[in-house]
């Protein structure tokens, strides 16, 4: 007699958690979150000038992308550094990897452009022209314009036995001209496109004429204009071609800390070392000969593998200049921030910013609350006759800093003021060292940084006198004190006067500042002393809070998530039941959705009219939540190497508001998210077009 047939019940085999097939390549996840971006620009829901502004970002993007992290790749390979890293990938195999994954992504993001923004621009009455398609009169005046204007900032630099190959700087844009003398020889010539200059030039604003409609405007590109009169520059040579090319430098800064004396000048000095970097990407347009990019490429010392033909434009960060346009209508609405009530003169008669701190902590979520509160709370302090001291660290601050500018008045006023200013900010270090010298130059204590550690932490410490008792007020941030950024970026701010923060945060300075070995504080999480081992124990302690039946749920929303220790420990987690929910907007190396390994996981990007910025890390603790705020992200750099705070909401209503009135609706959009799946690609929302669909940035600026 036959058996009955069973069904076959095939075991999941759950590989180990340190198993290279469980993490996604930390570069080619952050290329993802470019091609988000891009999906910003190809979005016809958004305005069309944003739209052009998400492809000039890309660009940004790309050109830090190929600066820093192309760099260091290659830095690794040219030293022997095959190490494979968490997913398995050599560095060799990571830029085997990055090289046809950054070409698709070059050119789709110019066929957007051409296909889709080009034909919408013109719709609204803005055209990108050349000077073949100007009248007679128009092209006369642009003329004289390139000869007023123009002509006398241009350099042709030849190319030839008695001249040397002329240096390149970092991002430029160039002309590679090839010219006939009277001899019947040929000849190179290399032109800088100057920067100096307007890059977008307005035809009927230089030429003098009337619109025929009055919202048309016509624009030439700066170097279509330069090369439609190279003849100028050439005289008695007949021009061949000329064709445009961009470098890519290796702009990495390595500080060989343990050997400088002076921090601030060895800063400067790597600063200027950067415009001669190792040449890691090569732009050109599709129509240069091989014979020109011959000439390029050996003389600039470049790997062929890191030639990219692209269409125009060669530089998509110059499409920013589009933005300078006035068409209020092809831009996103403005709007003005809030300022909480306990602020606001006209709804609370003691709207002083102590005595509001006082009564109870303070948070805001920028850009939609005002960052003016910040920065009056430093004004404030440095008028303030009973304000004794202000200490506080500066990452990025911007130019014309009304930060900084409190800080001098404090000094000013005898307050004691001494301010961490990190110089070692990436691509702000110029700006860092003039504000750096400016405060030293006004008596201010400046300290520079730690041996071998990067300050990320934002931190502002206010003493104050009060009767006989010394009270301190803290304000901790996600973001940086910058007026500009604060305006465009997703961040949080927690002022207080905790005993508890004050009396951390004044260890902190004193860490900075002068010399400590403390090994723990209070209430902070400081990285690199205790930050990573307190974030794992909150994470083992969710588990067991499920183990025990009281339902394990972790949120965690950050910029990156690439740390190997914390990604398994998620993964162990998720194995154990914990419910955890993470929003990460760039680079993610953990791998939703495996069976019996990260099933309890999901991961969601948002990407929309504000860079996400904020760092958000809330346990449910078995209904007791806990929450923390700070700069952190779970990166190796910032757990390791960097100066980095976390620093816990003890007011329960604020950390309900968070949990319920931030946290949630970001895990409720539709409009803007993007889901992780498990092969490390992103699905958007199929709700994302209607109209009722959830935009957390939206309803954050609705409310």
């Amino acid at each position: 007699m036959a058996h009955p047939k069973r069904k076959a019940v095939e075991a999941v085999q759950v590989p180990s958690l340190d198993d290279p097939s469980l993490f996604i390549n930390r570069e080619l996840s952050l290329l993802g979150f470019q091609r988000r971006v891009l999906e910003e620009a190809n979005d016809p829901s958004n305005p069309l000038l944003d739209r052009v502004k998400f492809l000039s970002i890309l660009g940004s993007n790309l050109d830090e992308f190929f600066m820093v992290r192309v760099a260091g790749l290659k830095q690794q390979v040219e030293a022997g550094l095959e190490d494979p890293g968490p997913d398995g990938l050599s560095a060799a195999a990571q830029l085997d990897s990055i090289r046809p994954a950054v070409a698709q992504l070059m050119v789709d993001a110019r066929r957007c452009f051409r296909e889709e923004l080009i034909p919408a621009l013109a719709a609204e009455g803005i055209q990108l022209v050349s000077l073949h398609q100007l009248d007679a009169l128009t092209r006369e005046r642009l003329h004289e314009y390139f000869l007023e204007k123009v002509y006398p900032v241009l350099t042709p630099l030849a190319f030839d036995p008695g001249r040397p190959f002329p240096h390149i700087s970092n991002l430029s844009l160039n002309l590679a001209i090839l010219i006939r003398g009277a001899d019947g020889q040929e000849h190179f010539a290399r032109l800088k496109v100057p920067d100096t200059l307007p890059q977008l030039i307005p035809i009927e604003a230089y030429g003098k004429l009337r619109r025929v409609k009055p919202k048309e405007q016509r624009f030439i590109w700066l170097d279509h204009l330069i090369v439609s009169h190279l003849g100028e520059l050439f005289p008695g040579m007949e021009i061949i071609e000329a064709h445009p090319f961009h470098v890519t430098r290796d702009a990495d800064i390595a500080i060989q800390e343990l050997e400088a004396d002076d921090l601030l000048e060895t800063i400067e000095e790597s600063v200027r070392a950067r415009r001669f970097g190792d040449v890691v990407r090569v732009k050109v347009n599709q129509g240069m000969p091989d014979q020109l990019l011959e000439i390029l490429v050996s003389n600039l010392e470049a790997d062929w593998k890191d030639v990219y033909r692209v269409e125009d434009p060669i530089s998509m960060v110059r499409l920013k200049h589009l933005l300078q346009i006035d068409r209020r209508d092809l831009r996103e609405r403005s709007f003005i921030p809030r300022i909480p009530a306990s602020l606001d003169p006209k709804l609370n008669e003691d709207s002083d910013i102590f005595s509001v701190i006082r009564r109870g902590d303070l948070l805001l979520h920028h850009p939609f609350d005002s960052f003016d509160p910040v920065v009056e709370f430093l004004r404030k302090a440095a008028r303030d006759p009973a304000v004794l001291a202000i200490k506080m660290t500066l990452y990025r601050v911007g130019p014309n800093s009304p930060v900084v500018d409190c800080l001098l008045e404090a000094n000013e006023n005898g307050k004691q003021v001494a301010v961490l200013v990190e110089l070692k900010a990436r691509f702000d270090e110029e700006s860092n060292i003039e504000w750096a010298r400016r405060l030293e130059a006004e008596g201010v204590h400046v300290v520079y940084g730690l041996l071998g550690l990067k300050i990320h932490s934002k931190v502002a410490l206010v003493v104050r006198k009060e009767g006989d008792k010394i009270r301190r007020y803290t304000h901790f941030g996600t973001g940086n004190y910058n007026v500009v950024t604060a305006g465009l970026y997703t961040d949080l701010s927690l002022m207080t006067a905790s005993e508890e923060l004050g009396a951390d945060a004044t260890d902190l300075f004193n860490h900075l500042t002068g010399y400590s070995a403390k090994k723990h504080y209070r209430k902070l999480l400081v990285a690199p002393v205790d930050l990573l081992e307190r974030m794992k124990s909150l994470i083992h302690r969710e588990i067991e809070h499920q183990r025990a039946g009281r339902g394990g749920h972790i949120i965690f929303k950050m910029n990156s998530l690439a740390h190997q220790e914390i990604i398994a420990l998620l993964y162990e987690a998720s194995q154990a039941g914990v419910k955890i929910e993470l929003i990460i907007r760039g680079a993610c190396s953990l791998r939703p959705g495996v069976p019996g390994v990260s099933e309890n996981i999901s991961v969601r990007s948002i990407v929309g009219r504000f860079l996400e910025h904020s760092r958000i890390y809330w346990f449910r603790n078995g209904g007791e939540a806990d929450c923390y705020l700070g700069s952190a992200d779970m990166m190796p750099r910032n757990l390791h190497r960097r100066v980095e705070i976390l620093v816990p909401i003890t007011d329960r209503k604020l950390g309900k508001q968070i949990r319920e009135d931030i946290l949630e609706l970001y895990l409720r959009d539709e409009a803007k998210v993007r889901i992780m799946q498990r092969d490390g690609s992103y699905l958007r929302s199929p709700k994302r077009n209607d109209p009722a669909a959830v935009n957390s940035q939206a309803r954050f600026l609705a409310r």
